[in-house]
């Protein structure tokens, strides 16, 4: 079963209990953590440094040596801390497990949809299932490799760590959500680290990596490479990090009575579609907005990472590439919520029309693995049904002088209820973008955007919801 809306004070406790160790920094004698310079007297580069003493002596941001012991360990930790709190702390009743609870949920037949909050069922459990696919990936194991962990532990704790009975849609949010959290989290956290820095900038460094992803953080840490200065092999992640920052108004209809509000919103590109695209999440964009709002203030978390992608053709005025990749989303705001999982073939297209306009087009289409969407009449207190079908997508842009930019965004879905009221459903969204880079980095931009959702009831009466939007924003562009 889900973690309860009143167990997302757990997660606070895992955060807290893991930055706890943080404290061993400051209170360890400075003979075990302070800074250790590798090769007095040399320079740090990797063309000077002995082969061997790269393979003993050189503390990557990246390890990669397996080590099982500790990636289980982790993976026990992250399933023993959430479930001692809800019992010991909070003594709540879902956490008194016993083997006639394990036994029950052991079978089969056991399973079934639960009737969670939607931000407990649809975020809380991709966010912990990302910890599980971290204590592997963290420890020397590749993304294909630490994947099976987010399986293994979201399995163990619908079995053994609740009395309720196991269900489906936590199984799926945890592992395949928390795959994709998990990755775009640890790529993050590798990327902030330079073991060159050292002093103050180099343990902000440090902490902010394990903010942004514990298991790496706690990994650095227990390894004695947490502020070890050194030379950065060949292998540290040095990926470009493109970075939109927009503060302004926005005004949804039916949302904070129809009057505008503050928002915030940020972008993030790792990588690029044209480059690496045969490692997995090797290119990531990463969507976030947030603001006033009457439902929440989180409003938008996206996750795009690339899995395999393949070169279509190119020359000196096209570029196209066809990714397969992995995607997260999370909507929520007082007018519309949805939140799903799904996969992707996409299509990019980058055209040089002359030396200062350019078109970038995608096209993409893949299968809803699970999502859950809206539902007025309710579903056992549910306000919304899970279903499965299909996603499409398409975009597109110009850009004159990388200064006026133009973009026009579809998306689209079709979902078969699964678990719910009997319905399917047909999702629209249409947005356009103008900007202006008016100094460089700093940009004006305008953003109206129109929704549609269409339930088709078999025993109710059919819902057509449909929202406007638009954004007004100062926009500080940057790359790392």
């Amino acid at each position: 079963m889900a973690l309860h809306l009143t167990k997302q004070k757990t997660f606070k406790l895992i955060a807290i209990s893991l930055t706890c160790l943080l404290g061993l920094i400051f209170c360890t004698p400075p003979a075990l953590f302070a800074q250790q310079i590798i090769g007095i007297g040399q320079p740090l580069a990797m063309d000077t440094m002995p082969k061997r003493a790269l393979k003993t002596d050189l503390p990557d941001t990246i390890t990669h040596q397996k080590k099982f012991a500790k990636a289980a360990g982790f993976l026990v930790l992250m399933e023993v801390l959430p479930w001692t709190f809800d019992k010991f702390i909070k003594n709540a009743d879902y956490a008194q497990i016993s083997f006639k609870t394990v036994g029950h949920n052991l079978n089969p037949g056991s399973w079934a949809f639960d009737n969670d909050p939607f931000g407990t069922n649809q975020f809380g459990h991709p966010y912990h299932g990302s910890y599980f696919f971290s204590a592997f990936r963290a420890n020397g194991y590749t993304f294909w490799e630490a994947a099976p962990a987010a399986f293994v532990g979201s399995y163990i704790w619908e079995t053994a760590a609740e009395n309720q009975a196991p269900s489906p849609n936590d199984f799926v949010n945890t592992s395949f959500g928390g795959i994709v959290l998990g990755e775009m989290t640890y790529r993050l956290s590798n990327r902030i680290i330079n073991n060159r820095a050292r002093g103050f900038k180099r343990q902000v460094s440090e902490v902010l990596g394990f903010v942004v992803n514990p298991m790496n953080g706690l990994s650095r840490l227990l390894d004695g490479r947490w502020g070890r200065v050194a030379a950065n092999p060949v292998s540290r992640d040095s990926t470009k990090i493109s970075a939109e920052f927009d503060a302004g108004l926005r005004r949804i209809e039916g949302s904070n009575n129809g009057k505008p509000g503050w928002y915030g919103h940020a972008k993030f590109l790792y990588g690029n579609s044209y480059e690496n695209y045969k490692e997995p999440f090797s290119n990531i964009y990463i969507n976030t907005e947030f603001g006033k709002d009457d439902s929440s203030k989180v409003n938008i978390i996206s996750v795009y990472g690339s899995l395999i992608g393949w070169k279509i053709g190119s020359n000196n005025h096209y570029q196209q590439v066809g990714v397969l990749s992995a995607n997260y989303d999370y909507i929520r705001n007082r007018s519309f919520f949805y939140s799903g999982q799904s996969v992707k073939f996409n299509l990019f297209t980058n055209f040089n029309l002359s030396s200062k306009v350019k078109v970038n087009t995608s096209v993409g289409v893949g299968p809803i693995i699970l999502a859950a969407v809206p539902d007025p009449y309710f579903y056992k207190g549910r306000n919304y049904d899970y279903g499965s079908g299909l996603s499409y997508s398409g975009t597109g842009g110009i850009s004159f002088a990388d200064k006026l930019f133009m973009t026009v965004n579809y998306r689209g879905g079709w979902l078969k209820t699964v678990d719910g009221n009997s319905s399917h459903s047909f999702l629209h969204t249409v947005s356009g973008e103008l900007s202006y880079m008016f100094v460089k980095g700093l940009s004006i931009c305008a953003e109206p955007g129109y929704f549609v959702l269409n339930g088709k009831y078999k025993l109710q009466d059919d819902v057509n919801s449909r929202y406007s939007y638009l954004r007004t924003s100062l926009r500080y562009a940057v790359v790392f």
